[in-house]
């Protein structure tokens, strides 16, 4: 961290840190994220796919760029690995750059009139119950028509980029980053022909709780949300504020997807 913010002082640059990456590098003032996000004109991430999410979430509608940079284990959205983080910044000054453009959802609850929570998810939304040993009656519908009503332990609607993420551990297919559509992906649904399905980013999806409920939560982007009431209904539409995301200019997607999931490893 005191290496970064030294390589990027060193070339004229300003350097806005976050509360947590000031208590690092010491005698800097520290922000807070959404502060940092509102004045800079890149966002440089350093950390798992949880804290880019974060970031994400802070950015807001702003549509400033963000360069992830793997210090976790897995890493789909931070794409940069430590070793290359100097190389891929020249990159970044000299323009020398591709910026993947990223979708995201724009989820409401509301209870009649009353809206009850607003969110952006670039990765998913998910309706799940908090009870153990509990399933969910689900009645979901796409642009007013009805795809089903689902007995499970809940539902995912991940974007193209969440697919990877929890819908990818429940069954659900891995969507080109670049699409633009939805995927809705049952978690352990008792009847086992309700696959995964994909469908347009115009589909507006509406969520109900059908009884009898348990208690049941809405949790986005696995960092926020909120327990349901039995009157809610859970609006997904696609947010007219995507993500931008710093590619790796080292490897491609599917060079990513290989390495990350083992294709090919005997």
């Amino acid at each position: 961290m005191r290496g970064l913010e030294k390589w990027l002082r060193a070339r004229g640059l300003l350097v806005l840190l976050d509360a947590e990456a000031a208590e690092w590098v010491g005698g800097q003032p520290g922000y807070t994220r959404e502060e940092v996000a509102e004045r800079v004109d890149l966002l440089v991430v350093l950390g798992g796919d949880g804290t880019l999410l974060s970031v994400a979430r802070a950015a807001r509608e702003r549509p400033v760029p963000i360069l992830g940079v793997n210090l976790g284990t897995l890493g789909f959205l931070t794409e940069v690995v430590l070793d290359e983080l100097f190389a891929a910044l020249e990159r970044v000054l000299v323009g020398d750059v591709r910026i993947s453009v990223r979708m995201r959802l724009e989820v409401e609850v509301r209870c009649g009139e009353k809206q009850r929570g607003r969110f952006l998810a670039l990765n998913d939304a998910v309706v799940n119950k908090t009870a153990l040993a509990r399933m969910i009656n689900l009645e979901t519908r796409a642009g007013g028509k009805l795809v089903s009503e689902y007995h499970a332990d809940g539902l995912i609607v991940a974007t193209p980029t969440g697919s990877t993420a929890y819908s990818l551990s429940a069954g659900g297919p891995i969507l080109a980053p670049e699409l633009a559509a939805f995927v809705l992906t049952p978690i352990c649904p008792h009847t086992l022909t309700q696959r995964p399905i994909v469908l347009p980013e115009a589909s507006e999806i509406e969520l109900r709780v059908l009884p009898p409920t348990e208690e049941v939560q809405l949790t986005v982007d696995g960092q926020e949300g909120l327990i349901l009431s039995p009157e809610d209904h859970i609006w997904v539409r696609r947010s007219q504020a995507p993500v931008q995301l710093v590619e790796s200019p080292f490897r491609n997607r599917f060079e990513i997807l290989r390495q990350k999931l083992h294709w090919g490893q005997r």
